[in-house]
């Protein structure tokens, strides 16, 4: 069964960073285009940035300059650098498959909370 763990979340003041890690097991991520999720209470799930299995990126509009997606596809691993965090930064943060009909199993997401 595939299984996906986010990791490296936790409380940060405004303005600080954090990065997240996302690994999976008896899945490749190498041919996957793969994005980060995230979800604040109460709100929709949303897509906060995307890269694609050639490498190319995209990010929403709210993180764009703050935020970098990235992989390692040798550590079957995808990366958010999350900089200049702001209190509306804050939410449950995913990672999964993009532009799929079937996303993959979704993991337990990582917590990520911005305050002073």
């Amino acid at each position: 069964q595939v299984q996906i763990v986010e990791s490296g979340g936790g409380l940060v003041q405004p303005g600080g960073s954090l990065r997240l890690s996302c690994t999976a097991s008896r899945i490749i991520f190498r041919g996957y285009h793969m994005g980060w999720y995230r979800q604040a209470p109460g709100k929709q799930r949303e897509l906060v940035a995307r890269i694609l299995s050639g490498g190319n990126t995209n990010y929403a509009d709210s993180v764009k300059g703050r935020f970098t997606i990235s992989r390692d596809n040798a550590k079957n691993a995808v990366y958010l650098q999350m900089n200049s965090l702001k209190a509306e930064d804050t939410a449950v943060y995913y990672c999964n498959t993009v532009f799929v009909t079937t996303p993959l199993p979704w993991g337990q997401g990582t917590q990520v909370t911005v305050s002073s």
